[in-house]
């Protein structure tokens, strides 16, 4: 499970950056659906990473923008629920352009 080294990093992230006697209240992620990340197991390790931390009790909230793509053979835009996801003419000759993201959006201190 990749999430529980992913949830590591960002807490470390974090923490880095804020003093150390900065309370982190939230903490916003962008995981697109195509990322390969899974949010559900990122969210039950996020709580044991960040307890000790100055990210300890701090709320969690993931935006999961959907996966996009070009179709290279007919130019259309395709919403993509998978990598498997043809486009409508049948292709699958397709270059992403969404939904592969993971970043930190905001972060809110007290």
């Amino acid at each position: 499970m990749h999430e529980l080294s992913v949830t590591v990093e960002l807490v470390d992230m974090v923490a880095r950056r804020v003093p150390a006697d900065v309370q982190v209240t939230r903490v916003a992620l962008e995981i697109g659906r195509l990322s390969g990340v899974m949010t559900s197991p990122l969210r039950f390790c996020f709580d044991l990473v960040a307890a000790g931390t100055s990210l300890d009790g701090a709320r969690l909230d993931i935006a999961e923008p959907p996966g996009r793509g070009r179709c290279r053979r007919c130019g259309a835009d395709v919403d993509l629920p998978d990598l498997l996801t043809p486009c409508g003419c049948g292709s699958h000759e397709i270059e992403l352009t969404g939904g592969e993201e993971v970043r930190i959006t905001a972060v809110e201190v007290r």
